[in-house]
């Protein structure tokens, strides 16, 4: 019990916002390209498969994080008592846990045709090098965001088995909405990680950040206006598009406190519910 429960807090299961927003890309990827007169089915299928890989790759990537910010965590006072910062687990263990997590990973992965396969085996060199990025770039966020939101494409080629200029537009979008929320969650350790000497998108517009956020979160919105009008979505979804606007710029960027660890982490876990929101326009936009 004591191992599964070391388990748990590696892979952060009892912080699920971390996989629900690797979640929500997929639905929305699945969702814009799934043709809800047939039979739903095959859609809940997807979603199911989506929700697993979503799990066993965050999960995987926590611990390969851990890894290699062992010595880093140990210097942050909210990472210091990570298992693998402090001792509880070892790397041997961890790379164990890897390695079982991405066979896991595969297995699902199988059960979509073959070009979802390839593309998302493509992903993998990104996901794994992404913990080494803040030691060599201000941009860690933004290699989060591409790594983040891959399976946006997923979801539409698994439904469609071709690429399209459509999920590449949202995509795009979701990589500065997550450039956003990355940003605010990196200010519960800006200190520490001045400190320390890494970098991060929080560290380079500490002066500005509300205007840095509010040009990611405009794209973000412009892209997913485009996907309406190029997926001819009814009126109800340009209407409703308000709402995950108004919760981006009203309630993220306005009520945002840099210097308040508490407030960032809150507004970051906002995103969990904005996923569902966009999720939702979604559906609505296709009645």
């Amino acid at each position: 019990m004591k191992q599964l429960s070391l388990f748990i807090e590696l892979t952060r299961l009892k912080k699920p916002i971390g996989f629900m927003l690797l979640f929500w890309p997929c639905v929305w990827g699945l969702t814009i390209a799934y043709d809800f007169s047939k039979n739903l089915n095959d859609y809940f299928f997807y979603l199911t498969l989506f929700f697993l890989g979503s799990v066993l790759m965050r999960s995987a990537g926590c611990i390969v994080n851990d890894i290699s910010d062992k010595e880093f965590d140990k210097r942050v006072i909210r990472t210091k008592q990570r298992p693998i910062a402090s001792g509880k687990i070892s790397i041997k263990l961890g790379l164990i846990y890897i390695t079982i997590l991405c066979l896991l990973a595969l297995l699902v992965l199988i059960n979509f045709n073959t070009l979802t396969i390839i593309i998302a085996l493509g992903s993998m060199p990104l996901a794994f090098s992404y913990p080494l990025m803040k030691r060599y770039t201000y941009w860690p966020q933004l290699f989060l965001g591409i790594t983040f939101n891959y399976g946006l494409i997923l979801g539409w080629v698994c439904i469609k088995n071709q690429l399209d200029i459509i999920p590449i537009i949202l995509y795009l979008g979701a990589i500065f909405w997550t450039l956003g929320y990355d940003t605010i969650y990196g200010y519960q350790d800006i200190k520490d990680d001045e400190n320390i000497g890494v970098k991060s998108t929080s560290i380079k517009f500490k002066k500005n950040p509300h205007k840095f956020l509010v040009i990611c979160y405009l794209v973000f919105i412009i892209c997913i206006l485009v996907t309406g009008i190029l997926m001819k979505f009814n009126y109800l979804f340009f209407m409703f598009s308000i709402i995950p606007a108004l919760h981006l710029i009203n309630y993220q960027i306005k009520n945002l406190q840099i210097n308040n660890p508490k407030n960032c982490f809150n507004i970051f876990k906002s995103n969990n519910t904005f996923g569902f929101i966009i999720f939702i326009n979604i559906l609505i936009g296709k009645l």
